[in-house]
């Protein structure tokens, strides 16, 4: 398995908070079902200085990119234009117990 960070910043129109709050249980719940399958291991929402939700980050371990990709493809906050731009890197997450 590789771990992906994604970093993704919301789109800033005026109807860009409405779209993620419309989109967000069914993001949460398609977070739920891949931390079921140990795909997701952590993340949240990235905050403006006001405390509003302008972005997401996350981290994920998928078999490949392509896995990664095919689930970004099909991930509400891309469907419902939350995200605007997202940033994927692969990285090796530290585990204390190793």
């Amino acid at each position: 398995m590789k771990q992906y960070a994604v970093v993704a910043y919301d789109h800033t129109d005026d109807d860009a908070l409405a779209r993620r709050l419309a989109n967000r249980d069914a993001h949460l719940a398609g977070i739920r079902r891949l931390a079921d399958r140990g795909h997701f291991l952590s993340g949240g929402a990235i905050l403006d200085d006001d405390g509003r939700m302008v972005g997401s980050n996350a981290h994920f371990q998928f078999a490949d990119r392509a896995a990664l990709d095919d689930w970004l493809a099909s991930e509400p906050y891309m469907t419902g234009r939350v995200w605007e731009r997202v940033d994927i890197r692969e990285v090796r997450l530290f585990d204390p117990g190793a």
